[in-house]
């Protein structure tokens, strides 16, 4: 198998070693608008470069990985299902909801694969949480709270092109709540603060953001993210049922000190980056795309997928700015 890699950068980078390394990819076509950086990560890996996204296209690939801009992912997945390739897209799938509607028209219309990088899907926490709660084992499920929390927040320059916090950083949770549920998000309430670093007010953003989803069984979700933690990168989710209670992303890393005097020391080495906590869950997404390509399992997480976790984004920032609960049936995209 031949896959073109577009995008050098660092989830590039780490999707391409792993590309390398595994015993279906025979090799690797690698592009970047830089071109020194494509050149300097096929040199370690022993692959090729191609000059640009163009080669991808004509040099005769299996499959296409985009790790690219987020503004270039809708033009780069309709191309490549124009051109009758399966394709593995980190999120989001463009920048807007108009730019995602469309690609998911282009996949559609030529029969072809989109796989999206939602790698929490892959971590063993939450594929266990998924099956405590799938089984029956926590009982009726009332209450779900989670959370994202970056150590260091996002360059500046990157601000205004993220989409949001509720778009760039808050979507992981809303796909993760929706797979480990099995249930959709009918309503949100959403608020935020840019009480922090002046960067986030003149992005129009928040530092910290909270919502409040309802389930369409009736269970209750907070959702809260921040740029800046600086304890560490902290990343959970509880699940609480009328039988048990589970927890995803508790353990000797996790960025908590106990204000109990009898509580569990504070982490030696606690997390710091969402590349380092998520490493095994990266590795097992891509390994997933070789299998969805050589028809050996079905796609785990189809652009379809990724649109209803961007219609909950997008619900969240108009409750933000409108200071009003909204349905997400008033986002377009929904499922008829």
């Amino acid at each position: 198998m031949r896959i073109g890699l577009i995008g050098a950068g660092r989830i590039g980078t780490i999707h391409a070693t792993t590309l390398s390394r595994h015993r279906d990819v025979g090799s690797l076509i690698i592009t970047d608008v830089d071109p020194a950086r494509a050149h300097d990560l096929a040199d370690r890996l022993g692959e090729t470069v191609a000059p640009g996204v163009d080669e991808i296209f004509t040099w005769g690939v299996d499959a296409v990985v985009i790790t690219a801009a987020t503004s270039a992912h809708g033009e780069l997945i309709g191309r490549a299902a124009r051109s009758g390739l399966p394709v593995f897209c980190e999120k989001p799938i463009a920048v807007d909801l108009p730019g995602t509607l469309n690609a998911l028209a282009e996949v559609d219309a030529a029969g072809t694969v989109l796989q999206m990088g939602f790698q929490r899907r892959f971590d063993s926490g939450y594929v266990t949480a998924r099956e405590a709660v799938r089984s029956g084992r926590l009982g009726r499920l009332h209450t779900v709270r989670a959370l994202t929390a970056d150590q260091t927040p996002p360059p500046a320059e990157y601000l205004p092109l993220s989409g949001g916090i509720y778009r760039d950083c808050l979507i992981h949770d809303f796909d993760i709540v929706r797979w480990v549920t099995g249930h959709e998000v009918v309503t949100v309430y959403a608020t935020g603060s840019d009480a922090g670093h002046p960067m986030f007010r003149e992005a129009h953003d928040v530092d910290t953001a909270v919502a409040v989803l309802t389930l369409e069984d009736g269970t209750l979700v907070t959702a809260t993210g921040a740029r800046m933690n600086g304890a560490g990168y902290d990343v959970r989710m509880e699940l609480a049922g009328e039988l048990d209670t589970v927890v995803v992303g508790l353990d000797d890393r996790t960025p908590l000190a106990s204000a109990e005097p009898t509580g569990p020391p504070p982490a030696d080495k606690p997390w710091t980056g969402f590349l380092e906590r998520f490493a095994a869950a990266y590795e097992a997404e891509v390994a997933a795309f070789v299998e969805v390509v050589r028809g050996e399992r079905a796609n785990p997480c189809d652009g379809r997928e990724a649109l209803q976790a961007l219609r909950i984004a997008e619900a969240c920032e108009l409750s933000r700015q409108e200071q009003r609960p909204v349905n997400v049936g008033e986002i377009a995209g929904g499922r008829d």
